[in-house]
């Protein structure tokens, strides 16, 4: 069952609005895992899924989104739970296990056996998660900027440079972290853009529109659940134990992963030796000129490789 939003969900600043592309897309709620779930889609035909990441929203999406439904495809991107108000996690998890649990139950509820994954940062973890847990729905995964299985808190615990990079997730764990992000009209959040993406302005509409999904209410201390719960022990009960490590597990359909190579907030060498987890065809590409975000610095590369993949 599906309801049709009388307002953006994503606010009235979303880059989602106002162009001649990103007009054709659509907005609406879609009752899923047991929330209501605001999404973005556009075009019709076979589906995609685009899953954002932090400090991000749905609305980058929109391009790609067009992109996309030019090419004949169904392409939908939802806010990931915690992401406005009413939409914290009703388990009160942000682990992987969960959002992909998420996105299995969006594409059950759009009335669809599978999809084609598209997952950028905690994005690309919930599109793993999915993946893993029930292969049987993705038809092809597209990933960028956050590698698959363990390699990152590998890294967290013996690359001194990626835990320099890193210092904003031990920074969240504090409780002073919710004062810092918000002062001074989320200022932290602009430094992170321009650490993480050097040489790329997002363009202002698109920065007043990611800081009201940010300051809606409520929203930011769940979104910094997801830093918090990064360190937390894994689950005591046995099921979910075991369900945790199917999340992290091999990869059994085709995918395709993307890395800026300025990016400043991942470091490419940490997705070095993914190539193990896939088991059914794997292809890595470093993307010059872009840092963090691919898919909005290089848009027209990104979406060129994207659907070369989607359509092989």
């Amino acid at each position: 069952m599906t309801q049709v939003t009388q307002r953006p969900p994503f606010g009235e600043n979303s880059p989602a609005r106002g162009s001649q592309a990103t007009d054709r897309v659509r907005h609406r709620t879609v009752q899923a895992g047991g929330l209501e779930v605001p999404i973005l889609e556009a075009g019709s035909g076979p589906l995609v899924v685009c899953l954002h990441g932090f400090p991000d929203h749905a609305a980058s999406w929109a391009g790609i989104l067009d992109r996309l439904a030019q090419e004949g495809y169904w392409a939908v991107a939802p806010a990931q739970r915690g992401y406005w108000p009413g939409g914290a996690a009703p388990d009160g998890s942000y682990r992987i296990t969960s959002t992909g649990q998420d996105v299995l139950a969006l594409i059950e509820a759009l009335g669809r056996e599978q999809a084609d994954l598209i997952g950028h940062d905690f994005g690309a973890g919930a599109a793993y998660a999915a993946t893993s847990l029930d292969p049987r729905r993705v038809r092809k995964l597209v990933t960028m900027a956050a590698p698959h299985g363990r390699q990152l808190m590998t890294a967290l615990v013996t690359d001194g440079d990626q835990q320099r990079r890193s210092w904003y997730m031990f920074f969240f764990q504090t409780a002073m972290a919710e004062a810092a992000v918000e002062l001074d009209d989320f200022a932290f959040i602009d430094r992170l853009w321009r650490e993480w993406s050097p040489g790329y302005e997002l363009p202002d509409a698109e920065r007043a529109a990611l800081k009201e999904t940010l300051g809606a209410p409520g929203v930011l201390t769940e979104i910094l659940g997801y830093y918090r719960q990064l360190f937390t022990p894994p689950p005591a009960d046995e099921a979910a134990q075991a369900l945790e490590a199917r999340a992290f597990g091999a990869l059994t359909v085709p995918s395709l992963y993307l890395h800026g190579a300025d990016d400043n907030c991942m470091s490419v060498e940490v997705s070095d030796g993914m190539d193990d987890l896939f088991t059914n065809g794997f292809e890595r590409i470093v993307v010059p000129g872009a840092g963090h975000f691919p898919h909005l610095e290089q848009p027209k590369t990104v979406a060129d490789h994207i659907l070369g993949f989607l359509n092989s």
